[in-house]
């Protein structure tokens, strides 16, 4: 029978009893450095917002803020389940704690494969905009490489992370300052015209009007933009007063990624000279700096680019790594591989084999068919988000979140609308036979593997425990 109550926190035991526990080694300043580098704002800027306009046209500003909406419903979601269990196992160890262990570890599931190989999809994009400056690079073999020397960077400790990707945050801003400004500075239509008359590419390199059906449909791209906010709680163990801490950090990280994301997409769409031109360059942001600024300028832009991607990489294996530690302090695998990627190593304080292991399979995954990656990864963050959105009313109903230091207004409106905006956001997918179907088909398939590997493994062996410094501050 198929157990339907939340599984109770067992507290981590102290050092004597043999179970590992994370250095509280990072301040508020710190988590928020790691957690925007994870959302990585230039990255969405150049990879993502070119498909959002390529689809809605000028209609994207509407699709951004649409999406920045749906956004902060989200992080109200992550804000709450975060504050009340800020811990290293993210998603899976709050919704096991609120709404049972089967839901719990099916989201492990999805987060886990999905991780992985996000790894794998961003670290691409480095040979990408390397190859403006060193044309010919074998992107693959650059991913591989960006993979490898962040695991290593990763192993070090926490503190000293933290303030690498600050620095590489500040880099990736810069470079999106700069964007801003060559749009804004002199501007070809007016914010009214964005509201108002959005165009979208019409037929011999004309304009022709989106429709609100298009712009909405945009919007579910643009949602994946602002992701990643989520990566606060799998630092919580690591930040002091973590409880409120990590809320404060989910709210501030969607905040800032909004503005620095927003402005940018705004600045382009503004300052553009041709539309036509902008509609059809094979590379709009590209397109965009050149035609404002001269290819220098693009140059170093693209350069800067490449920084934030490998920066993104960094924060997403600091924070996968995280988790995988958890799944072994947990004991969801075999004793020897459970004991060996909860280890933390003596000097860094890391969890430094889940780190290398976190490694080693995502440079495994640059050399996979980039198709593959992208049909693989492409829905499980809904499915997640769905999952949360249930587990924050199920919270508040069976008193697992009470003790939360965080509150969010207006409840439930929040987790309400999100269901809703998924719902859509799931229904786009299925009318897209190319990618999102067979995503939601995966995503399906990955659930129903470990909802399996639970009931038949680890329930019957009685060995999952739910560890962590949930009351430690």
């Amino acid at each position: 029978m198929v157990d339907r109550k939340p599984a109770q926190p067992t507290p981590l035991p102290g050092a004597d009893d043999g179970h590992p526990r994370l250095n509280r080694g990072l301040k508020l300043v710190g988590t928020l450095f790691i957690t925007l580098s994870a959302i990585t704002p230039a990255s969405s800027v150049f990879i993502v917002a070119p498909g959002v306009i390529t689809q809605a046209g000028t209609g994207a500003f509407l699709a951004f803020v649409i999406a920045a909406v749906v956004g902060v419903f989200m992080a109200f979601v992550y804000a709450e389940l975060g504050s009340a269990y800020p811990l290293s196992g993210g998603e899976y160890a709050i919704v096991a704690r609120t709404s049972g262990r089967l839901p719990g570890f099916v989201v492990l599931g999805l987060f886990l494969v999905s991780q992985l190989l996000i790894i794998a999809v961003i670290a691409l994009g480095v040979g990408t905009y390397l190859s403006v400056l060193l044309p010919g690079l074998h992107a693959p073999t650059v991913a591989a490489v960006t993979v490898v020397v962040a695991t290593v960077l990763a192993v070090f400790d926490i503190k000293l992370n933290a303030w690498v990707t600050g620095i590489f945050l500040a880099i990736e801003l810069i470079a999106l300052a700069v964007v801003s400004a060559l749009g804004l500075v002199n501007p070809q239509r007016s914010l009214a015209d964005l509201v108002v008359h959005p165009v979208t590419a019409g037929a011999g390199g004309t304009v022709a009007a989106a429709s609100f059906g298009v712009v909405a449909g945009a919007s579910a791209v643009a949602l994946f933009a602002y992701n990643g906010y989520g990566a606060a709680v799998y630092l919580g163990e690591e930040t002091h007063d973590a409880h409120r801490s990590v809320a404060k950090t989910v709210l501030w990280a969607l905040g800032i990624t909004v503005l620095a994301e927003l402005v940018p997409v705004t600045a382009v769409l503004l300052g553009s000279p041709s539309l036509p031109d902008l509609f059809g360059a094979s590379n709009m942001m590209e397109h965009f700096i050149t035609d404002r600024a001269g290819s220098t300028v693009n140059d170093i832009v693209s350069l800067a680019v490449a920084v934030a991607i490998f920066n993104a990489v960094l924060a997403i294996i600091l924070v996968t790594a995280r988790m995988i530690f958890s799944t072994g302090r947990d004991t969801t695998w075999p004793a020897p591989i459970s004991k060996a990627v909860s280890a933390i190593h003596p000097r860094f304080g890391s969890p430094w084999i889940a780190t290398l292991v976190t490694g080693a399979i995502g440079t495994a995954f640059c050399f996979a068919d980039e198709q593959v990656l992208l049909v693989v990864t492409s829905t499980t963050l809904i499915a997640i988000y769905a999952v949360l959105c249930v587990s924050v009313l199920l919270g508040r109903r069976n008193g697992s979140t009470a003790h939360a230091a965080y509150r969010m207004p207006l409840f439930p409106v929040a987790p309400l609308l999100a269901i809703a905006a998924i719902a859509y956001v799931a229904y786009q997918n299925f009318t897209d036979p190319e990618v999102g179907r067979p995503s939601l088909a995966i995503t399906a398939g990955i659930a129903v593997l470990f909802a399996a590997y639970y009931l038949f493994v680890l329930r019957r062996r009685g060995s999952w425990e739910l560890r962590g410094a949930a009351d430690e501050s």
